[in-house]
């Protein structure tokens, strides 16, 4: 079994828990508690990984807030 690694956070506009596994492109929830966010997140790593592991490829981003909403974050890619 592999083991991934998610960031969370919780929004301090929403109430929120809301994070992202860096390590897997689309893999990102949201749960109003730390076990339905839990639960969200591994129900999106299954339906990632249905066709088997991603190809990871490397890239530098850079992540900021977004100006407007203090719970969104953008990410910017810096180099492919």
């Amino acid at each position: 079994m592999k083991v991934y690694t998610a960031v969370i956070e919780k929004c301090p506009d929403t109430g929120l828990y809301v994070g992202y596994v860096p390590s897997l492109a689309g893999a990102h929830s949201q749960g109003e508690t730390l076990e339905e966010f839990r639960n969200n997140l591994k129900e999106v790593i299954e339906m990632l990984l249905e066709d088997g592991e991603p190809e990871v490829k490397k890239r530098i981003y850079r992540l900021y807030r977004h100006p407007n909403h203090s719970c969104r974050l953008k990410w910017e890619s810096i180099r492919s």
